[in-house]
């Protein structure tokens, strides 16, 4: 069968047309507003980066104050200078002293291991912690330390346990860190006590030690996320090995705190 000369380079032109102004084809990734896979790992890559960076830039807020001492004479100190050294005394109550609170948001962020879950959860028991920690230490409420401190290892408790028996956050878990919180603020507030808060900037100290703990929060979120969070969060494995073991572990320590401190 011969084909016609003129129809054949009518077809080619036809096509040669097309080529011309049809638009370059893409990547179908690219096409349904995905990064090409060397693209996407190099971007977390460096948010990974910044993250690690921010957590080392926080932690370095524990090096100059090692443990609950002020050795500096407050009423010689700048309110600049309150506020750096309290932001201080507030991380370190978390991070390195505050291993109880360590573990309690540890058991907050394992059950759902999302930024976002663990962040509102977080953000409710700040607000929660900031009241009874700021009512204390007007001396609106006087909460004795043998109470408060052994309800504050009850929380954990509750919390291990919760991560044991149920499979998924539920709508009502941010009303109970709420409630735990204020019972966490008074534990503060213990220990702000014992620091004690220069009188020309009380109310300013007091805001700076509270920041300094949501520093501290923020941190141990952060490295969760990084260490656990990043790349095992949706591994079929994950509530096997990771939930179970550790919320057991965090509920035999709180157990233990928790028997140990109503004996004290």
């Amino acid at each position: 069968m011969k084909l016609n000369p003129v129809c054949h380079c009518e077809h080619v032109a036809h096509q040669a047309r097309d080529a011309a102004i049809a638009p370059a084809r893409l990547p179908n990734d690219i096409v349904q507003g995905r990064l090409p896979r060397p693209l996407l790992d190099a971007q977390h890559a460096r948010n990974d980066k910044r993250i690690w960076a921010t957590i080392l830039l926080l932690l370095l807020l524990a090096l100059p104050a090692a443990a609950h001492v002020i050795d500096a004479d407050l009423s010689k100190l700048s309110r600049t200078q309150i506020f750096w050294t309290y932001i201080q005394l507030g991380f370190t109550h978390i991070i390195p002293l505050g291993f109880d609170h360590i573990l309690f948001i540890i058991s907050l962020y394992i059950l759902e291991p999302r930024l976002r879950p663990v962040l509102f959860q977080a953000t409710a028991f700040t607000v929660a912690h900031s009241i009874t920690l700021g009512l204390a230490m007007y001396g609106i409420i006087k909460p004795p330390g043998s109470v408060v401190e052994p309800i504050i290892a009850l929380s954990i408790l509750f919390v291990a346990i919760e991560n044991i028996v149920t499979t998924k956050l539920s709508p009502w878990r941010l009303a109970i860190v709420f409630g735990f919180g204020l019972i966490h603020g008074m534990g503060f507030a213990s220990a702000l006590t014992g620091l004690g808060l220069p009188h020309k900037d009380y109310f300013g100290s007091l805001i700076s030690f509270n920041v300094g703990v949501e520093l501290g929060q923020v941190t141990i979120i952060m490295l969760c996320w990084l260490l656990i969070g990043r790349w095992a969060a949706d591994r079929p494995w994950y509530r096997a090995r990771v939930v179970i073991p550790v919320s057991v572990v965090i509920g035999l320590v709180a157990a233990y705190w928790t028997v140990d401190r109503l004996m004290a």
